[in-house]
């Protein structure tokens, strides 16, 4: 009672000090007003106001608020009574849905004993076979039978990659042998060679010719004289058998007078033969000393022979000698057998062709390499050389990994430069698929050259040898992801990820080595990372003497990724993902060949022309990026390697040719007709040849236009090459399906080196109709083998091939058919007129063909242009300095 007068004292307080709001019908559960509640609320509201208004109720009004307070509480408490009942009930569902599902359980782990004791008695063979039993014995007989099959599949693998591995080594032997051979060869006919031009053959030949008719003399006299002796004994039996005979018949003296005569005539006889037997032998010493005579000169011709073979060897293959020293310094210096000092020292003597470097290199070969470089180490090292130091690193180099014209630049480049008396150095990845067999030496460096990646440190091998005559190191990662043994070149996933691998180590193999290298030239978006790596990471570290070189071969490729990518080489993603550095122009990822024209000393590209159109929409987007870095960007038209294409020594040639033989050309376009069964029966019959990719840039549209043109004009048509692109493949498979009855055109879908050797000697004319061509070497391929181009007006087609109707361009330069719209009206036109001139005058033809194939497209201009701006950019940085 107490505790209930407390609760109503506390009510009343609360009521008196908050103001007098209704709560009736309030549903605490659900918050829902009551209308029967709200309806009694109103009417005792009203009796309140109606008693207040009275004047004489007031008492009365504070004894119904206070009623009306306790059963507003009375009906809450009822509210919470039924809330909790049904709380309850919920609790109740909730209990018994736990029965129900602990029901299930314990049904669950009795059918599991069940089924556990199930199969322990039929492991002892005291249960009957079921067929769930029997099924679960089948499958574990099939899984055994399958674990002995992975065992032995384990086996054969195992197998498999021992014999590829044993296949390897015996093909890496096979290489090198064939390369030992192929030096010996060229050795032995370069002896040939200059044991022909000696001074003293003549003489030589002469004292042979003589020993030879000696000798002829000297052996019919000493037949002669074997008859007379012969003869003298047969005399001298006649002549005992008739002294035996008188004797027995007591002759007379006149027979014994004849008997002396005979004897007389015996004994002349007898000196006659001893006289010619004493010039005989005289005959025979003077020819023994002739003999002796001979062989002191025949061994003195042969000491001057190899004397003059190995001038020779070292004299017609520089670059291949000096390659081998420059690779052996440098894995010596890796190696860490040789000081930076000496090795330094020993660079600059290569530079200058030092002689005692190449006799002390000839005089030791074969012997161990201690031995080599302890005589290098004593040679004195004087004076200084005005040669630079050129390391290209690139992702191809003909002829060991090639796809495009970007491997024909970096051996035919390199080579010019060379050959201009600066070192140069290749370095490439050691792709699983490139030519081996290509590669003279090959081998690998004792040395494991760690560059990091991922937030890594990853070991390098690093291989060397020489091809074409240049000293190439080749890197091969030890990262899991096996890099380049993917079996291709390009065309993978993680292509950004793997050529930015590549750009790193390569790098750090020339940091490494100490090499003050004068100009670092990478190439294209596969090596353009080498830029901000070598800026933004190894100056800091102090490799800093070099000028960066970047030449992009086709702006169509740039090598975009996510920023983030940058970082995987250890590049600063925050520093570089700017709009003036690496940040693409057109969105918002990363664009390597615009890092690298930002961060190179020196940009160029493969002609002038695409210089001026990269500028504006052939860009690709770059174009203000190279408006604003104009200053160090340039156009340099490409060579050839004209001792490649060259067809007076061309061995893939059935008859080998020149500008002032043209008999040859027309021997190769009989055979190649012969060869692809093309028709014959004219000769002058007009052949029109195409080698290239079948993509976009190369104008599929207007290569297939030119197959039916060349038909309709009468001539014949040959295209060499295949697509990437699936559907251009299948289109043209159709193209050759369709004339595949017809002997005037052929269409080969293939890549084929000596084929297309065979068809720039055979095609009077040749078709370039690129949308787009940022050099183009095919067309001076052509005109070196007396091939007519007929090509678009772009890029360096149009740096090369001027046309020959031009009257605003003088005589003596033009050299082929242009056209300019990317259309078929244009082609036409450029094809009509020189079939035209082909047929109608032969002559002047034959004139432009003579041209064409005089014109100098060699490496040496360009390599001239290349040695002018790395000598410029080299002072710039040393004024600086």
């Amino acid at each position: 009672l107490a505790l209930a007068s407390r609760t109503r004292h506390r009510s009343l307080r609360a009521a008196a000090q908050r103001p007098h709001k209704s709560t009736t019908g309030a549903d605490p559960l659900n918050n829902r007003a009551n209308p029967r509640s709200d309806e009694a609320a109103v009417s005792a509201e009203k009796e309140r106001q109606r008693k207040y208004n009275d004047g004489d109720g007031i008492s009365n009004l504070q004894l119904e608020d206070l009623v009306g307070l306790i059963q507003n509480t009375e009906k809450n408490i009822l509210l919470l009574n039924q809330a909790r009942l049904q709380a309850m009930e919920h609790a109740d569902k909730i209990l018994k849905e736990k029965e129900a599902l602990q029901r299930k359980i314990n049904i669950l782990e009795t059918r599991l004993s069940e089924t556990n004791a199930q199969h322990k008695l039929s492991s002892e063979g005291n249960v009957s076979d079921s067929p769930l039993l029997l099924e679960f014995d089948v499958l574990k007989e099939d899984n055994i039978l399958l674990k002995e099959d992975i065992e032995f599949f384990k086996t054969k693998l195992i197998e498999i990659a021992e014999t590829e591995e044993g296949i390897f080594k015996l093909e890496k032997e096979r290489a090198l042998l064939d390369a030992s051979l192929r030096e010996l060869e060229s050795r032995f006919i370069a002896a040939q060679a200059n044991m022909m031009k000696l001074g003293p053959r003549d003489a030589w030949w002469e004292k042979v010719e003589k020993l030879e008719d000696l000798l002829e003399t000297t052996a019919n006299q000493v037949e002669h004289a074997a008859v007379i002796l012969d003869h003298n004994h047969d005399l001298q039996d006649r002549l005992d058998n008739l002294e035996a005979s008188l004797q027995a018949a007591n002759i007379s003296k006149f027979s014994c007078s004849l008997v002396d005569l005979l004897q007389q005539k015996v004994k002349l006889v007898e000196d006659r033969f001893q006289a010619c037997n004493s010039e005989m032998h005289s005959q025979i010493e003077l020819y023994e000393h002739s003999i002796v005579e001979f062989h002191d000169t025949l061994s003195k011709l042969i000491e001057e022979s190899e004397k003059r073979s190995l001038e020779n060897f070292t004299g017609n293959m520089p670059s291949e000698l000096w390659s081998k020293i420059s690779l052996l310094i440098d894995g010596w210096l890796l190696e860490k057998k040789i000081a930076y000092n000496d090795a330094s020292m020993l660079r600059e003597m290569v530079r200058k062709r030092d002689s005692r470097l190449r006799e002390a290199y000839l005089s030791y070969r074969g012997t161990e390499n201690r031995d080599v470089m302890d005589s290098f180490l004593k040679m004195a090292l004087p004076g200084t050389s005005s040669g630079l130091h050129i390391a290209h690193i690139a992702a191809e180099m003909a002829p060991v990994a090639k796809v495009g014209g970007l491997a024909d630049v970096i051996s035919g480049l390199g080579k010019a430069l060379q050959k201009k008396g600066h070192l140069v150095e290749i370095i490439l990845p050691k792709y699983d698929c490139m030519q081996v067999d290509q590669v003279s030496n090959l081998k690998v460096l004792d040395v494991l050259v760690q560059s990091y990646f991922e937030g890594n440190m990853f070991n390098n091998k690093i291989w060397t040898g020489t091809v074409e005559g240049l000293p190439v190191y080749f890197i091969e990662p030890q990262h899991p992801a096996m890099f380049f043994s993917r079996a291709q070149y390009y065309g993978e996933h993680d292509d950004f990820k793997r050529f930015a691998y590549f750009s790193r180590a390569a790098l750090e193999l020339l940091y490494q080595s100490g090499k003050k290298v004068d100009i670092i030239h990478c190439h294209d978006w596969q090596t353009a990372f080498v830029a901000p790596l070598y800026w933004d990471v190894y100056a800091n570290l102090g490799f800093n003497s070099a000028r960066i070189c970047f030449t992009c071969h086709n702006f169509e490729y740039q090598g975009t990724a996510p920023a983030r990518d940058l970082a995987w080489c250890g590049l600063d993603v925050e520093h570089l993902d700017r709009p003036d550095r690496m940040r693409d122009n057109s969105h918002g990822r990363i664009n390597a060949v615009k890092g690298a024209i930002v961060y190179s000393n020196i940009v160029t590209t493969v002609s002038p022309t695409y210089a001026l159109e990269v500028r504006s929409e052939g860009g690709r987007g770059l174009q203000d990026t190279l408006k604003v870095h104009s200053r160090k960007f340039l156009g340099i038209l490409n060579g050839i390697d004209t001792d490649t294409w060259n067809p007076s020594t061309d061995r893939y040639l059935k008859v080998q040719y020149n500008a002032k033989d043209l008999q040859g050309k027309a021997a190769n376009k009989a055979a190649l007709r012969e060869q692809l069964n093309l028709a014959s029966a004219y000769p002058s019959q007009p052949l029109v040849g195409c080698i290239t990719r079948l993509v976009a840039q190369k104008g599929v549209h207007l290569i297939r236009h030119a197959i039916y043109k060349t038909a309709e004009l009468g001539g014949q048509f040959v295209l060499l090459g295949s697509s990437p692109v699936p559907e251009i493949q299948r289109e043209f498979e159709g193209i050759a399906d369709h004339f595949q009855n017809n002997n005037n055109i052929r269409l080969i879908l293939k890549y084929d080196d000596a084929l297309s050797h065979c068809i720039y000697a055979a095609s009077d004319m040749f078709i370039v109709p690129s949308i787009f061509e940022p050099c183009g070497l095919t067309q001076m391929i052509a005109m070196r083998y007396g091939s007519v181009p007929i090509v678009r007006k772009t890029g360096g087609l149009n740096d090369s091939v001027f046309d020959f109707d031009d009257e605003t361009i003088p005589m003596e330069v033009r050299n082929g058919f242009t056209f300019v719209k990317a259309d078929e009206q244009g082609l036409s036109s450029a094809m009509e007129r020189a079939f035209n001139c082909y047929t109608r005058k032969p002559e002047v033809w034959k004139q432009l063909v003579q041209k064409d194939m005089t014109i100098d497209f060699s490496w040496d201009t360009s390599a001239s242009q290349y040695e002018d701006i790395y000598q410029k950019a080299v002072a710039r940085a040393r004024a600086v300095a």
